[in-house]
């Protein structure tokens, strides 16, 4: 079967054919859809070489992956490369994943794929404030999108969930049970996601009529080791919280551990809300409430969106937000002590 004999069974010439199969931006979205189909179909299959040789591009995708304790422990990063393979594969491309242990080596890695051209485009996951990955790509004119945002929009696509959302439901959602006195642990400094949570913590405060504390915005945190220091300092406050939002869920885990050594328990005496939806918080006790993350869909977007920047759309139209899911479970509760009274069980706890 050969670019003829699909023209021929469609009636158009073979430059249609060969331009429809091969991205460019001058044939209609419809047009491309029923060719590539009729030629899947008739099971044309074109040779990947000859392809890379006619048209610059070798039809894959890059994705470099930093893998150290903390994304080890991360169940659904297996959703989200299935949802970047499928989506790909749904248009006859491939992947190119590769690994690195720091920051550093993470950059390494992409300038060496982009230098073999072992990828058209690159997906750059858990996006920096001021991102060298971006800074990379942007100055050699390599088409990329970001899993996040960051500082510097130029020449930047995106697909996001509006984490800035998700905390300012939770923080409006303590504070309609009953909470005066509401903390927020972030994540690391370094990343975009943690601004906008804070941002969305605070404007559930402003909404809820409640005053902004900088003394409740706890040390940031990533693990469950992190997140236990942080519970540990705020409610060390002369005026504990009785309820935390934390930026991310593994942080949040620990803090189920700091309430145990003071002889609390979460959801009763300190309510506690986050964000990620990984599976363990199921398995706490209480569940730990969550806004949860769709990561399969993420990276069937981030896998098409991508595509389209490859094949020529302006970066400005390939950005999108979508929203988290709240997972109600038994770690957020109406306040059983006042701020005061939790302080003076503390105290007995730390005089012990």
């Amino acid at each position: 079967m050969t670019i003829a004999d699909v023209a021929a069974h469609l009636g158009v010439t073979k430059s249609t054919v060969s331009r429809a199969l091969n991205g460019y931006p001058d044939i209609a979205e419809a047009t491309r859809l029923r060719i590539s189909r009729a030629a899947e179909r008739l099971g044309y299959r074109p040779l990947s070489h000859a392809q890379a040789i006619r048209t610059g591009r070798v039809r894959s995708l890059g994705l470099v992956l930093q893998i150290d304790d903390e994304d080890s422990a991360r169940p659904f990063l297996a959703n989200f490369i299935a949802g970047v393979t499928q989506a790909a594969s749904d248009e006859n491309w491939t992947i190119t994943i590769a690994t690195a242990e720091s920051e550093k080596g993470v950059r390494e890695t992409l300038s060496r794929l982009v230098d073999e051209h072992k990828a058209d485009g690159f997906i750059l996951p858990r996006t920096l404030l001021h991102d060298k990955r971006v800074e990379i790509l942007r100055a050699q004119n390599v088409p990329f999108i970001m899993f996040g945002r960051t500082a510097d929009p130029t020449g930047c696509a995106w697909y996001d969930i509006k984490g800035e959302d998700a905390m300012r439901a939770a923080t409006t959602r303590l504070a309609s049970f009953g909470h005066t006195r509401i903390a927020h642990v972030p994540g690391g400094e370094e990343y975009t996601y943690s601004r906008l949570r804070i941002g969305g913590y605070r404007e559930g405060l402003e909404a809820a009529g409640i005053a902004f504390d900088p003394a409740l915005i706890g040390p940031p945190a990533l693990t469950r080791q992190a997140g236990d220091r942080a519970t540990q300092a705020l409610l060390a406050l002369p005026e504990p919280p009785t309820a935390i939002t934390f930026a991310v869920d593994r942080a949040a885990l620990g803090a189920y551990r700091a309430a145990q050594a003071l002889n609390l328990r979460i959801g009763a005496d300190v309510s506690v809300i986050a964000y990620d939806g990984v599976p363990e918080g199921a398995y706490a006790d209480p569940g730990l409430t969550t806004f949860a993350v769709n990561s399969r869909q993420a990276g069937e977007r981030l896998a098409t969106l991508l595509i389209k920047r490859i094949r020529g759309a302006a970066p400005e139209e390939l950005r999108e937000l979508a929203p988290a899911t709240l997972i109600e479970r038994g770690s957020d509760r109406p306040p059983r002590l006042t701020p005061a009274a939790l302080a003076r069980h503390l105290k007995t706890q730390t005089n012990i």
